[in-house]
């Protein structure tokens, strides 16, 4: 069974740097996206970015230039480096990954969630 672990919320001040790490466990073929959601409170879950298995990567408009998804495919673990965060980015962090598993297909897997405050 597929499980992933988060880590690397917390409390940052405006302008600071955080680092998210979001780990597979269990065993899977191959990983066709890996993601990062958050939702603010009162809001929806937004996707803030995402990985495609080949390499291209999306971000949302309001992270674009800020933060940067990238993959460790030996360990498993898909990374969201965060800069120059803004009150704004105040939300619990969601780990998102759709992997291909031998028997069953493609099916969606998702994080427990990482709070991230950005305040003074």
């Amino acid at each position: 069974q597929v499980q992933l672990v988060e880590s690397g919320g917390g409390l940052v001040q405006p302008g600071g740097s955080l680092r998210l790490s979001c780990a597979a466990s269990g065993t899977f073929f191959s990983t066709n996206v890996m993601a990062w959601y958050r939702q603010a409170p009162g809001k929806q879950r937004e996707l803030v970015a995402r990985l495609i298995g080949g390499g291209s990567t999306n971000y949302a408009d309001s992270v674009r230039g800020r933060f940067t998804i990238s993959r460790d495919n030996a360990k498993k673990t898909v990374y969201l480096q965060m800069n120059s965060l803004e009150p704004e980015d105040t939300a619990v962090y969601y780990c998102n990954m759709n992997l291909l598993i031998i028997g069953s297909g493609s099916v969606d897997y998702w994080g427990q969630g990482t709070s991230v405050t950005v305040s003074s």
